[in-house]
């Protein structure tokens, strides 16, 4: 039932300057939305005049019931941030992590207030467009200014379907090929750079509150496992079957980028190698993060591995320059990409560049590309071998060596049509076809 209420308040008394509770001078309208949710509305000081207001509002939830009022007519008039709260409950009722619903909110606000969109049909494509734009020449990437335009479209084909609008204001509007503007694509790095890396790295100090042997162990495992930063910091003892047949870790669905739980087969020496580090941690509950780095875990504080992977970077590469043997060796050691943050290239080796090594590893151990996949966790095999699979030009080469080579020249002086036994096309067996 709709009702009428004085809001309760506390106001400075003027004559004695004591906080005291009282009643607002507006009367308040307590009614039911078409969703039947409870609304409470602000309406006039005279009494009579509230009712008034209260008793249309509740006219048009019933004739909106009646299906004499578009829905969409009155979804209009709510302000926008509204839309937006609902719409981020909404993406956090379907089960996305925490960083997605959040990101996702986080960019539409942003728009929304640059914009300045109070309403939704005051959404317009060509101010969106506009607002990328201004984005970009700010020094964002396209790839910055693709995932902005991304929340924003998710947010008003929702409103479209969910009836709150007839129309997807941004239905027309694309994508920019990011291929051609790469602001932060990773490396791999080599069998060497992550040995050295993680001998620098054991008798280390603490950055960002993780000390040295616990950055160790957690880059081991994020290279071993491909594990996302969210995921590494999502998991705690209970995760870990260091004894099972095979033996395995284990990610819970929240923290999952696919929304599942996905379990990874360890490696034995990695089994070890965990086993001695929790060895030195006797009094970790079995509920505690083993490495606290990601908001997104209950407990956890958002840390930035980025800068751990540079600082340990940095203190591995002054080490292996100081230990050239000779002036020279020491300024070829210096003018290389050898455990470099960033190189010559623009490529990086951040925290989740981990992941692209143990991708990458796969690949030269020569697993095969459906089982690289699945071990990935990608739903695209593309992805696996064209993103995260990188090569070098060693690899190249021992492959091309690797090839049969080409039909040689008689060099007798015959005619030059005999083929060196084995020599002929990749799989030519010497014989003609129809034999």
């Amino acid at each position: 039932m709709a009702s009428l209420y004085k809001k309760p308040i506390v106001k400075n008394d003027p004559k004695t300057g004591n906080k005291i509770k009282t009643k607002s001078k507006k009367w308040w309208g307590r009614y039911r939305d078409v969703t039947d949710k409870e609304r409470r509305v602000p309406l006039a000081a005279d009494k009579a005049a509230a009712q008034t207001m209260l008793n249309e509002l509740v006219r048009k939830v019933e004739r909106e019931k009646a299906g004499l009022i578009d829905p969409a007519d009155a979804q209009l008039k709510r302000p926008l941030s509204d839309h937006i709260n609902e719409y981020e409950s909404y993406l956090c009722a379907k089960g996305n992590t925490h960083s997605h619903y959040f990101k996702t909110a986080q960019r539409i606000r942003a728009i929304a207030a640059a914009c300045e969109f109070k309403r939704i049909n005051d959404v317009s494509a060509s101010r969106v467009q506009q607002y990328l734009a201004e984005l970009r020449h700010s020094g964002r990437g396209i790839s910055t200014s693709n995932h902005y335009l991304r929340s924003m479209k998710s947010f008003t084909r929702w409103l479209h379907r969910d009836r709150r609008t007839n129309e997807d204001r941004l239905i027309h509007l694309s994508f920019m090929n990011s291929e051609v503007d790469r602001r932060h694509d990773r490396r791999a790095l080599s069998c060497e750079e992550f040995s050295l890396l993680i001998d620098a790295v054991r008798p280390g100090k603490c950055i960002e509150s993780i000390s040295g042997p616990d950055r160790a162990m957690m880059y081991i495992l994020a290279t071993w496992t491909g594990f996302r930063k969210g995921e590494i910091g999502s998991l705690t003892i209970k995760s870990l079957r260091l004894d099972g047949e095979p033996p395995i870790v284990s990610v819970a669905a929240g923290y999952s980028k696919r929304k599942r739980e996905d379990r990874q087969v360890l490696h034995p020496e990695l089994v070890t190698q965990l086993k001695e580090w929790l060895a030195t941690k006797p009094n970790h509950g079995p509920d505690e993060l083993l490495f606290p780095v990601s908001g997104r875990a209950p407990g956890g504080t958002e840390r930035k591995t980025s800068k751990m992977m540079r600082h340990d970077l940095a203190v591995a590469r002054k080490k292996w320059i100081a230990e050239a043997k000779t002036e020279a060796e020491a300024k070829r050691r210096e003018n290389s990409d050898f455990l470099k943050y960033r190189d010559s290239s623009g490529l990086f080796a951040d925290f989740h560049s981990n992941r692209h090594t143990f991708i990458t590893t796969l690949e030269r151990a020569g697993v095969r590309p459906k089982v690289a996949q699945t071990l990935a966790r990608h739903s695209d095999i593309r992805l696996t071998m064209g993103v995260y699979t990188h090569t070098e030009l060693a690899d190249e080469t021992a492959a091309i060596t690797a090839l049969p080579g080409p039909p040689a020249p008689n060099r007798d002086g015959g005619s030059g049509t005999a083929e060196a036994p084995g020599n002929g096309r990749p799989g030519d067996s010497g014989h003609n076809a129809d034999e």
